[in-house]
């Protein structure tokens, strides 16, 4: 991966740190501390991580003058530039490179597990970042070759919405109908002429009593004259003459 030429950024700082020799790693072995001399470290310095773009440093400086003692150029985590050993978390093995194509691989130690977490996770942190910054840089490129959706209205062009499942009114909710002539019907237990209407849904019966005596009691006129049983008697009295006077132009009869 190439070297960015921006900024160089500060990630970790650690005031002391041990390095160590360790010994060549069994084919199916990891790392293992306690195989090294911990007592005896080959060295003992300031430990900073730094950044440049998305390749991370770890770098090893005498507390005193600052003096680079060793850098691991770390351009993936996890990877095999920074491991851990299978028997502690406060011990590592990096391999750090002179600048020239050579590399070795060390033991780096810390006295508190609290630096040893702060140190994996700035480099954590770091790598998230760049695949973040992968993610974009992917999404933004994809944006520019694919060609854009134009979703704005043309002139003069309309949509139609559908609402559906709206239910009418039923026809029970519906406002009760007044009488012939704007008249509403009276409320329950109201006579109408005297008589209380039933309830409503039963059929309005009247009890009518026929007075017979009441009813032909007008008077001594005399004796009724039988009906006749001829309903066209009155009509011939008027003769024929008449008839063909009283026609009119809407052809109807006047009798006199």
């Amino acid at each position: 991966m190439a070297e960015d030429n921006s900024y160089e950024s500060m990630l970790c700082v650690k005031p002391e740190v041990h390095v160590y020799k360790i010994p060549p790693r069994a084919s199916n072995r990891g790392y293992r501390a306690a195989d090294w001399k911990l007592d005896e470290p080959s060295w003992s310095g300031r430990m900073k991580i730094t950044a440049k773009g998305k390749i991370a440093y770890i770098k090893l400086e005498d507390k005193n003058t600052g003096e680079l003692f060793a850098q691991a150029p770390v351009e993936q985590y996890p990877g095999c530039v920074v491991e851990s050993v299978s028997d502690s978390s406060r011990y590592f093995v990096i391999r750090i490179e002179d600048g020239n194509g050579r590399h070795a691989f060390i033991g780096l130690g810390f006295a508190d597990r609290g630096d040893s977490f702060d140190f994996n996770v700035a480099l954590q942190d770091h790598f998230k970042w760049v695949k973040q910054e992968g993610e974009i840089a992917k999404q933004e490129a994809s944006d520019i070759v694919a060609p854009k959706l134009d979703l704005s209205f043309k002139e003069g062009q309309t949509i139609k919405i559908s609402i559906g499942n709206i239910k009418k009114r039923e026809a029970g909710g519906a406002k009760p109908r007044g009488m012939a002539g704007g008249l509403l019907p009276p409320p329950p237990g109201v006579k109408v002429g005297g008589v209380t209407p039933p309830p409503v849904g039963q059929p309005l019966v009247l009890a009518v009593q026929t007075n017979t005596a009441s009813l032909l009691d007008f008077g001594s006129p005399g004796p009724a004259a039988p009906p006749s049983t001829d309903v066209w008697g009155d009509f011939t009295s008027a003769g024929a003459n008449s008839s063909q006077d009283g026609v009119k132009a809407g052809g109807w009869v006047q009798f006199s």
